[in-house]
């Protein structure tokens, strides 16, 4: 069986492969102007389904605190954009790494991502001890 820490790191892995996806496909449909601010826009709305999605998966197997997870979920996407995202996809579009680190909404975004695995992980914790609570009671 795999360990929670590397089913963890998977999950991240999967969200980070669904934002990036939200990301780079937001280039090529165009509603702004700025496709910069688009690409943002989309981020920002994507990463919430996302992140419930690798939430949900990670509690649907293991557990791990929340707060852990939200980290772990927040520190894989990062590596992933300082070693993939930025050299692929940042840097041949004339972009830099402090381009992609100084931008606010790179940091919003962490706050988002962190929050909202945070949010669902203890939503998903509390309906899972209701069900249990109702299962006991159901049995006594």
């Amino acid at each position: 069986m795999i360990s929670k820490n590397l089913f963890s790191i998977v999950c991240g892995l999967l969200v980070w492969i669904l934002g990036l996806s939200f990301y780079l496909l937001s280039f090529y449909v165009t509603i702004l102007e700025d496709s910069e601010l688009q690409s943002n826009v989309v981020s920002a709305l994507a990463i919430i389904p996302c992140a419930c999605l690798g939430t949900y998966l990670f509690f649907k197997k293991s557990y791990m605190k929340p707060a852990a997870l939200a980290i772990t979920f927040v520190l894989v996407a990062t590596i992933l954009d300082i070693i993939i995202t930025v050299p692929v996809f940042v840097i041949p579009n004339g972009g830099s790494y402090p381009e992609f680190f100084g931008d606010p909404m790179f940091y919003i975004l962490v706050v988002e991502f962190y929050f909202i695995v945070l949010y669902f992980g203890n939503y998903l914790i509390e309906i899972s001890k209701a069900k249990k609570q109702l299962n006991d009671d159901i049995l006594n």
